[in-house]
């Protein structure tokens, strides 16, 4: 495991946070495609927290993305540096989300983060922070919906909705997408150099079995236990 330093001019108050969002955001690129899925390889990256020690772990899972077998696997080990505040939760987790895939010797291919893209209410969640950060195709797969709205989508694997800012006039900002027949969707947002339509079809291809994406689910195990390693 790796301890992560906490960069020198990491923000540490609400305000410096999001003036940070608000320089970063125009670099994020909505017009790639992104690799095809079941191409190259994509790599499934997660957080666990133990803040009464004051510890974040970090996992990143490198899947072969055609057969999803596992490629190679990482962990690291650093301090929580950033209160926890709605929207800004990036602040928390990237510096020693950046540390594990700094650790990783496999190309990551596409990135896929178990939170946020545009699907954030500055359009700047952690999956596109990270994207601008690294220059990699990232994407943003979350078990709910944060603040937006959604109609439900057909009972049907495949099936999918606008997830939309009623606040913004309805903008769609991502996609609600069921994964497995009759099971609750996962909400699908582009986060860097991929688009939306391109997010959506790398998530029903991660998703064989289960609702989740096999690259979330390897990464939160393997976070689970690189914590409690981290905090015996």
């Amino acid at each position: 495991m790796t301890t992560v330093r906490i960069p020198a001019d990491w923000p540490t108050t609400e305000a410096q946070a999001r003036a940070v969002q608000d320089e970063l955001r125009s670099r994020v690129d909505p017009r790639e495609a992104g690799p095809p899925p079941g191409t190259g390889t994509v790599t499934g990256v997660d957080v666990a927290y133990d803040d009464e020690r004051d510890v974040v772990v970090a996992a990143a899972v490198v899947l072969d993305a055609g057969n999803l077998e596992v490629v190679e696997e990482a962990t690291a080990v650093g301090r929580v540096c950033f209160p926890y505040v709605p929207g800004l939760l990036a602040f928390r987790e990237l510096p020693t989300v950046l540390a594990v895939l700094d650790r990783l010797t496999a190309a990551p291919g596409l990135v896929v983060c178990d939170g946020y893209g545009r699907a954030h209410p500055r359009r700047f969640g952690l999956a596109s922070h990270l994207g601008v950060l690294t220059e990699l195709p990232t994407i943003g797969v979350a078990k709910n919906p944060f603040t937006f709205t959604y109609e439900a989508p057909g009972e049907r694997r495949g099936s999918t909705s606008p997830l939309v800012d009623a606040a913004a006039d309805g903008e769609e900002v991502g996609r609600a997408v069921r994964t497995q027949d009759g099971v609750k969707p996962v909400f699908v947002s582009a986060g860097h150099r991929v688009r939306l339509d391109t997010a959506v079809a790398h998530t029903l291809h991660l998703t064989p079995r289960y609702r989740l994406p096999e690259t979330t689910r390897r990464a939160d195990a393997l976070c689970r236990r690189a914590l409690a390693e981290a905090t015996r």
